[in-house]
């Protein structure tokens, strides 16, 4: 039995690939990567139910956090190590490969698609450098890339692989139609991952050039709130909607927590908020006049905020603050790495 696995992102260039290989026979299992940056998982589970496939999700390992803070071979425009994270997925792909005996991997890479990452020589060293070499197949590219193992061993037809390249989806979109795509199965083009979005990315940089010892707590945290950068050491999230509150609620609970103080408004309407770093009286001051800010404050009388910390619980009176008023989120004050 022919077999390769496919990386299945739910997109339209991976369901492509995976079509093109089962219109030659071949068996596919679809496998999708998460981070705690990505967010497409439902859409690949549907486009896999779609194509008939299996799909199996793997997740990072711990390792993954370190090619983000120091990736080899630099950042997009946001905080994406796009190359460094495809040599990763391929790297894990292969042991999948070889766990279900399947005998090449496929992707959906277009060559020329994507500035970071799709390059010719893009392609190279991530085939390269992941280990599989030519057994890496892009068949909506093939033809213009040097024949690879499973073409040249008669297990793919190289004359029924294509030559796309470029940015532009109107000939992989007529493709998806001589398919028998329907409209609905023609997803609309997305990253999936927040490390693309140049706000989301001021915000891992931040991270990464002022917090010492950071950790993968600090990482999940990025996808909750608004983040306000007091001094060096400390850091405010505020919550924009009762979702968030409860969440960072919830992350100040956790095990691995690196949040010091938990702060909920009790005589008025407003955000919760966290503080990482020390929880000095100045931070205190400050991330309660974040929740003021944000909160529906009463006039004439007294705005209490509790205060929950490791060891003791106490309430304090939120009142704007002149930074607190004005501040704005790390997302918004930064133009890039920290220096």
């Amino acid at each position: 039995m022919k077999r390769c696995v496919a990386l299945l992102s739910g997109g339209l260039d991976s369901m492509l690939a995976i079509r093109i290989m089962q219109e030659q026979g071949i068996e596919v299992e679809a496998l999708n990567f998460k981070t705690m940056f990505t967010c497409c998982q439902d859409t690949s589970a549907q486009a896999a139910r779609a194509l008939g496939t299996n799909i199996t999700v793997i997740g990072q390992e711990d390792d993954y956090l370190d090619l983000v803070r120091e990736p080899q071979y630099g950042y997009g425009k946001g905080a994406n190590p796009c190359v460094d994270c495809r040599i990763y997925m391929f790297e894990r792909a292969y042991k999948f490969m070889e766990a279900v005996d399947a005998q090449f991997i496929i992707s959906g890479e277009v060559v020329g698609q994507r500035p970071m990452s799709q390059k010719r020589s893009d392609l190279n060293v991530i085939s390269t450098n992941s280990g599989l070499e030519d057994l890496l197949l892009r068949p909506l590219s093939a033809k213009l890339l040097p024949p690879t193992k499973p073409e040249r061993d008669g297990l793919v037809d190289r004359q029924r692989l294509y030559d796309f390249q470029g940015r532009s989806r109107k000939g992989l979109i007529r493709l998806a139609r001589d398919f028998g795509f329907t409209e609905a199965m023609i997803p609309t083009p997305s990253t999936g991952c927040a490390l693309t979005e140049p706000e989301f990315g001021k915000k891992v940089h931040d991270l990464i050039q002022i917090q010492i010892n950071d950790t993968r707590w600090d990482y999940e945290a990025l996808n909750v709130g608004r983040h306000f950068r007091f001094n060096e050491q400390v850091k405010v999230i505020v919550g924009r909607n009762h979702k968030e509150n409860t969440q960072l609620e919830y992350m100040h609970r956790m095990e691995d927590a690196t949040s010091t103080s938990f702060l909920e408004p009790i005589s008025f309407i407003g955000p919760n908020a966290l503080i990482t770093g020390p929880s000095t009286d100045a931070a205190l001051e400050y991330a309660a006049g974040l929740v003021y800010r944000y909160g529906r404050s009463v006039e004439g009388e007294d705005n209490i905020v509790q205060v929950v910390q490791a060891d003791q619980q106490f309430n304090l009176t939120a009142h704007p603050t002149e930074r607190s008023q004005v501040e704005q989120t790390i997302a918004s004050v930064n133009s890039g790495p920290v220096q």
